[in-house]
């Protein structure tokens, strides 16, 4: 790949995708963390135990990927819950993930339901113990050689940071360093933030989601370009990382490795075009 473009294009999947990611060509798998790659022992099945009461999944072992998305299980209430039992989480499974990950490897966090604000709590308060639990994840991902990337997400998900804008400002204000931002077509979309935000954020983008509309897969019928747009955006404001494709694929698993091999062409193309 030419290196001005992206460094590769991979896709977000469960287990039951991963090898028909491969077969499509994707450069890697992007798999989710919470009740995928880590998942609770409940005695009819294999894995590795890290303590913590989560275990690797072993279909996942002696694999290594880049990138990971779906950090904390919804029923984790991060903004209520004990500190601690925060701190216990991330310390149990973090270290599963390093033992599958490349070097310095990236966790999107987004996890909407976990981080959602109870009725009542103020903006400032959510912020500041949101803050708190990014700090707690950024640190103990760095012990294990991850990365943390923050995702904002649709209104529709959380009531916690909607926008790149609001990530970048809620990170300066809160001075959480260290900590990049996830740029998210869907939510992007969803939201109506302009994708100047990308250009003049560009130094603060730190992974990329990328979709057709409503998490179609790419040149769906019923889709559109503005993709094709949101990579340009992203690759003016500088960002040369990988990027992952995050669509609802066809609960058929041929159908869905062939809309796969044909996002991912797409996105080849698109990638060579903008360095032409």
């Amino acid at each position: 790949m030419d290196p001005m473009s992206f460094t590769g294009f991979g896709v977000v999947a469960g287990a039951a995708l991963t090898e028909a990611v491969r077969r499509a060509g994707a450069d890697h798998v992007e798999p989710t963390i919470a009740g995928n790659l880590a998942i609770r022992p409940n005695g009819d099945g294999g894995g590795h135990d890290h303590g913590g009461g989560w275990v690797l999944d072993d279909g996942y072992a002696g694999d290594r990927f880049p990138s990971f998305a779906i950090l904390v299980p919804g029923d984790l209430p991060l903004l209520t819950a004990d500190p601690d039992a925060v701190r216990d989480y991330f310390e149990a499974v973090l270290p599963i993930v390093h033992s599958v990950a490349e070097p310095g490897a990236k966790i999107v966090f987004g996890s909407g339901t976990a981080r959602t604000a109870p009725d009542g709590m103020p903006e400032t308060e959510a912020h500041r113990r949101f803050a708190e639990v990014l700090r707690t994840a950024r640190d103990t991902a760095a012990a294990n050689d991850l990365r943390i990337v923050l995702e904002p997400l649709s209104r529709s998900e959380t009531n916690v940071l909607h926008s790149v804008a609001e990530a970048v400002r809620f990170l300066d204000d809160t001075a959480v360093d260290g900590v990049d931002v996830v740029a998210d077509l869907f939510h992007i979309r969803n939201e109506g933030e302009s994708l100047d935000v990308l250009r003049e954020h560009g130094a603060r983008i730190g992974h990329v989601h990328v979709s057709d509309r409503d998490r179609r897969p790419l040149g769906a019928e019923d889709g559109d370009d503005v993709w094709r747009d949101f990579l340009a955006a992203v690759h003016d404001g500088g960002y040369r990382g990988s990027v992952s494709l995050e669509c609802n694929w066809s609960p058929d698993t041929a159908t869905a490795e062939q809309e796969i091999g044909r996002s991912l062409e797409l996105l080849r193309r698109t990638g060579a075009m903008l360095v032409a």
